[in-house]
């Protein structure tokens, strides 16, 4: 018998997102069926617009659907209190945004202890650190490094409580190239040492070929769903 396909981790089943009210209304998301495997690298593909940055806030709990329904390990999530929503994100989510919001009078190490210091059993702060490569700059603040290491102190900060779904979105949209790659192989690292799930939001069609499997978005649904025969190393990625 064919091993049996990996559960879901979190489970999204008809869900809408409007804004606005009237003739502004607008339908972010139009009836989505997703599912977040366990262990899986997935790669949420799109233009601006097309709704994947909303999915990404909802499967994470930084925002609710207008209807629809969101599931966690099986328990439902959505509708659900603030206080459930907070607790789930911290206990469960770390989240790696474009814009990496570390606080410029903090150290690296600083910066990630403040995730550290609210969490149930964090790794050492130097671990995650040294886990995206950046032990040596522990000390140093944000004005003192480069764009892509300022994100890589905000993926550790995102890892140091031992997150089981890392949910990134436009990890390298505001990086070059060369720097952006280094970021997603250290997301990729993230990936095979701490066995996360990562759903990864980009506009950036060659990043689909890291995944296992590719969710492109369209006008607030989902155009296509397909899985990578191969997955390639974040190293050979380019655009």
């Amino acid at each position: 018998m064919p091993d049996p396909a990996p559960a879901p981790v979190i489970a999204a089943r008809a869900l809408t997102k409007t804004y606005g009210m009237g003739d502004a209304t607008v339908s972010a998301l139009r009836g989505i069926d997703f599912d977040l495997l366990r262990g899986e690298v997935v790669v949420l593909l799109g233009p601006s617009g097309s709704g994947k940055s909303t999915l990404l806030n909802i499967l994470g709990g930084l925002d609710v659907p207008t209807s629809g329904a969101v599931s966690y390990a099986g328990a439902l999530l959505s509708p659900a209190t603030e206080d459930t929503l907070t607790r789930f994100r911290r206990e469960h989510i770390g989240f790696v945004f474009q814009f990496y919001n570390l606080i410029p009078s903090l150290t690296a190490a600083e910066n990630v202890e403040l995730v550290a210091d609210i969490s149930r059993s964090p790794m050492p702060v130097g671990t995650a650190l040294d886990l995206v490569g950046l032990g040596p700059r522990r000390g140093h603040f944000p004005s003192e490094m480069s764009g892509g290491e300022q994100q890589r102190v905000a993926i550790a900060r995102a890892i140091v409580k031992r997150p089981e779904i890392l949910l990134c979105d436009e990890p390298t949209g505001a990086l070059d190239a060369a720097t952006g790659r280094l970021v997603l192989e250290v997301l990729e690292r993230v990936h095979r040492d701490l066995a996360t799930t990562v759903a990864l939001v980009t506009h950036n069609a060659p990043i689909a070929a890291m995944a296992d499997r590719v969710v492109t978005l369209k006008d607030g649904s989902i155009a296509s769903d397909v899985r990578n025969a191969v997955r390639r190393p974040a190293s050979e990625v380019t655009w």
